[in-house]
């Protein structure tokens, strides 16, 4: 058996985002290690294709937004509940069977490690923007703010790329977490584990009403998904 956890516009944001994501890691490579430079060459394509990878990244996330199933997601994502700080502090879970409902403990669709991970890779992307559009129109903005840009743009960079790194770590751990987002299910008792108020919201929205959308979302499309969603 199992549940839905991500309609279509999500996962092919996920997927346009992330082949995005390694377009403009393997180009900033190439740009930055001289080693690489040398076995690439051609500079200035290299970096024509970073820039407009760049431009291209907040798309898939700005079309995203027309999809409801994402708008509900975004807003759940932006919520930090008590179970979320209980994830912080890596308390001990005890049975799903034993949680009652809305206990610190109980998880809902997205853990705290997500959602911060979900906040700081929206940030990175807005302030990658900003910094790299200033570099790329140097010629609008004083050398100062060109330096500045420049610094954070790179450093930030590196901090992205150890992010990334974490996040498709801890997804290839998790094979049913990756089906989720490839498929848009995941197993039952999978959810049940890792995210049983998520699950109480979806199979009764009655009791959860802080989830409540959550779980009209996802019952909404057990039936025949909204291409569009």
């Amino acid at each position: 058996m199992s549940i839905k956890r991500f309609s279509k516009a999500e996962r092919y944001t996920h997927r346009s985002i992330a082949v995005l994501m390694g377009i403009l890691i393997a180009t900033a490579a190439a740009l930055y290690i001289p080693d690489i430079s040398t076995v690439i060459g051609n500079r200035e394509l290299v970096k024509t294709i970073h820039s407009y990878s760049g431009f291209l990244l907040p798309i898939p996330i700005v079309i995203a937004l027309f999809s409801l199933a994402f708008r509900r997601d975004v807003q759940e994502l932006n919520r930090f509940h008590p179970h979320d700080w209980a994830w912080l502090k890596r308390e001990a879970k005890p049975d799903v069977v034993s949680i009652p409902v809305n206990s610190p403990t109980d998880y809902g669709k997205f853990n705290a490690g997500q959602k911060l991970n979900a906040a700081f890779t929206t940030g990175a992307i807005a302030v990658m923007f900003i910094t790299g559009s200033m570099m790329f129109f140097s010629s609008l903005f004083t050398d100062d703010l060109r330096t500045g840009a420049t610094f954070v743009h790179d450093w930030l960079a590196l901090a992205m790329v150890i992010v990334l790194t974490g996040h498709t770590y801890m997804a290839f751990k998790d094979t049913s977490a990756r089906a989720g987002m490839r498929t848009g299910e995941v197993p039952y008792g999978w959810a049940n584990q890792h995210h049983p108020e998520w699950v109480l919201a979806v199979t009764q929205p009655e009791i959860h009403p802080a989830d409540k959308n959550q779980g009209d979302d996802q019952n909404k499309g057990q039936g025949n998904e909204d291409p569009s969603q």
